[in-house]
């Protein structure tokens, strides 16, 4: 009797996803340095950089997951026939999410420099700016299965797609500082999150991360129309925008059950209250993770 089941393609699979995998990630660290201009250990061992650890390990499990993920949809004869495809994609990938996190950092929250925030050790900037690389890489792994890109037609339909759900995201954000703005006496979330307040980092990436996988669920229940770029437009407006307004429901909901009597904005915005901040996060991220269990085909 065999109880061990890895064929020699399952070995192959590994090794080349690995070899990826370690390549992006050194690449990523050479990357990271010459921003820094100082090797990454000083800022980490030597300076104790919290937020710098929090944000490097949010891009290594982005990286990590990525290359998981593509390598669980493409089979490995095919990577093996055909390695130009498999290398397009990979960056295609990273590319999208990259351009994504950099909109984020540029136009969604311009008021807020968060690379020179976290070197400052604000731990709450590190956690907004992992929050929305984590939804963007979410996001983009919707995009494609959704589309499951072939040829140019379907990419340039993912590409206006994706601006799309980009904008998604910045009204969102939009909403939640005028919210924030509306319950502080005018004060802008963007200036607090350099107040080092902890807990407004970790519910704004819960919101993130929670509005992310909204839009997975939405992409996923959606039907691509293959070289159809209106009626796909409209489709994934339609399904994510559902999602959207079923995120914050729900959330609301369940807030209301599991927080009673509790003003968990006062408790995140004036008390810095992580416990309350965390329920929300996870609220957020439970709930998003069940629309695509239950909406996805």
């Amino acid at each position: 009797m065999s109880y061990l089941s890895l064929s020699n393609t399952s070995f192959v699979a590994i090794t080349i996803s690995f070899a990826v995998i370690c390549l992006t990630i050194f690449s990523l660290r050479i990357i990271t340095q010459i921003k820094l201009k100082q090797a990454l250990k000083d800022e980490l061992a030597q300076h104790d950089n919290f937020a710098m650890g929090i944000n490097f390990a949010s891009e290594i499990s982005v990286v990590i997951a990525t290359i998981a993920f593509l390598f669980d949809e493409i089979s490995v004869s095919t990577a093996q026939s055909n390695p130009l495809k498999v290398a397009i994609l990979v960056l295609l990938l990273f590319s999208f999410i990259k351009v994504g996190h950099l909109i984020h950092r540029k136009w969604i929250l311009h008021r807020f420099n968060e690379e020179a925030a976290i070197l400052k050790q604000n731990v709450c900037a590190a956690l907004v700016d992992s929050g929305m690389l984590i939804a963007n890489f979410i996001m983009t792994l919707g995009l494609y299965t959704w589309t499951h890109t072939q040829g140019f037609s379907n990419l340039l339909i993912a590409l206006v797609s994706f601006f799309l759900l980009q904008g998604m995201f910045a009204l969102d954000s939009k909403i939640r500082e005028h919210r924030f703005a509306k319950a502080n006496q005018g004060a802008s979330l963007q200036s607090n999150f350099n107040l080092e307040n902890t807990s407004i980092g970790i519910r704004y990436a819960g919101k993130s991360i929670g509005l992310a996988l909204a839009s997975y669920a939405g992409l996923s229940s959606a039907t691509f129309q293959n070289g159809k770029m209106v009626e796909n437009l409209f489709t994934l407006v339609m399904h994510c925008g559902v999602m959207w307004i079923l995120l914050y429901a729900l959330t609301f909901i369940v807030k209301k059950i599991s927080l009673p009597n509790i003003d968990a904005a006062l408790e995140v915005d004036h008390q810095d209250n992580i416990g309350i901040a965390c329920i929300e996060f996870a609220v957020f991220c439970a709930i998003g993770y069940l629309l695509i269990s239950m909406f996805s085909i």
